[in-house]
């Protein structure tokens, strides 16, 4: 069967094909398979371990094209045949000009790894996520892979490229129908893994490995990073089978410019509706024996928290909420502007005073209040080991 396999590994720098696939991908090769190898950016914010080297990190550029020819070395010790660089030529959607998606680097921030505070805008973590999903699509059309492999949810280790690698890489396999394989580090405690000894190609493994100078140092049985932890060389390397599980929205950072600001505008609009018929009957009460019950208020500020609150659960992101604040606030603020005695809808009274009050401090809860998604909940602190439209 080996031979009629056509395998799609899609991996963020040079390097990470080596450490978390090398081994596999010259088994597959020896096996007669068609292995593809798809790197999204060529570590242009890498670190350089050889002190003769170090001019590198002056210029990411030349680290860029030296990193890019280590990586060809370690591939043509692997037996790939097929590279190809995200963006370029063989690796874009149809009628797209080529492109350069760079290195977002890496630090450690509040909610786990985060892009560097200086990543710019053509680096792969700031690109559409439609865009980057749809060049990788452009790869499975042309190499009909009958399996796509890449990070598992958390990046391997949470480097932001990796997840973002990760993501787009499943949702073009999703879309096409083709099995996704994410890879597993040794640890991860998944369960269901494939487990694949490579002990008879380690040699060419570790060779690859020895390829990528600038960024490791390799010893018989193990390597090292830039920060000098030595890890084993893995005899196995783990896969998991990903099935494909609806999951509700696309989130908002990978959804289409266009499509952000349809939805901000729409909810901007949804809440000067509000503002406009919460104001109109917020002044009514209703006689509870003796007593003048506010119902039109209580009424009207329980809408604006299920509107900003329902907003707020709905959607990973505090635009959306935050548009319909601003039209709601806006709109109550207009309304209530005329003169310092109030206006024929919002008087000057306890209830039009607490009413031109509510919303703001209402919005002010439901923004500030903190979201935990399972992608930050879940996200590790602090390294362990490195390991078109499609929406």
């Amino acid at each position: 069967m080996a031979e009629q396999e056509r395998v799609l590994f899609v991996h963020a720098h040079p390097d990470d094909e080596t450490i978390a696939t090398g081994g596999v991908i010259a088994t597959l090769v020896d096996q007669g398979a068609a292995v593809t190898v798809l790197t999204c950016t060529r570590g242009e914010r890498g670190e350089v371990i050889p002190h003769e080297l170090q001019y590198l990190l002056r210029d990411q550029d030349a680290l860029a094209e030296h990193r890019a020819s280590e990586l060809a070395a370690a591939l043509a010790v692997l037996g790939v045949t097929d590279h190809r660089f995200l963006g370029d030529a063989h690796a874009r959607w149809a009628k797209q000009s080529p492109r350069r998606y760079r290195d977002s680097g890496m630090q450690w921030g509040s909610a786990g790894a985060e892009a560097t505070d200086d990543a710019g805008p053509d680096s792969l973590t700031a690109a559409d996520f439609g865009e980057v999903a749809a060049d990788i699509a452009a790869v499975i059309l042309d190499t009909h892979p009958t399996a796509v492999v890449s990070y598992n949810e958390w990046g391997g280790y949470g480097h932001p490229d990796h997840i973002r690698a990760q993501q787009a890489a499943r949702r073009a396999a999703e879309v096409y129908g083709i099995p996704f394989f994410a890879i597993e580090p040794r640890g991860s405690g998944a369960t269901g893994l494939m487990e694949v000894d490579v002990a008879e190609v380690l040699d060419r493994k570790r060779a690859a490995l020895s390829a990528h100078r600038t960024q490791l140092v390799v010893t018989d049985d193990s390597f090292a990073l830039s920060n000098g932890e030595w890890q084993p060389i893995d005899v196995v390397e783990r896969f998991r089978r990903v099935h494909h599980e609806p999951d509700g929205p696309v989130p908002f950072r990978e959804r289409s410019l266009a499509t952000r600001i349809a939805g901000t505008v729409a909810t901007l609009i949804l809440g000067v509706c509000a503002g406009v018929i919460l104001t109109i009957n917020h002044q009514s009460s209703s006689l509870i024996g003796t007593v003048a019950v506010p119902l039109g208020l209580l009424f009207s500020i329980a809408l604006v928290i299920a509107l900003l609150a329902g907003l707020r659960i709905a959607f990973d992101t505090r635009v959306y909420p935050g548009a319909a604040a601003v039209g709601l606030i806006g709109t109550v603020a207009l309304l209530s502007s005329t003169s310092g005695g109030g206006t024929v809808l919002i008087p000057n009274n306890a209830v039009g005073v607490v009413w031109a009050i509510a919303p703001t401090a209402v919005a002010f809860v439901v923004l500030a209040w903190p979201r935990i998604t399972p992608r930050s909940a879940g996200r590790m602190k602090a390294p362990v080991v490195k390991g078109s439209p499609l929406q």
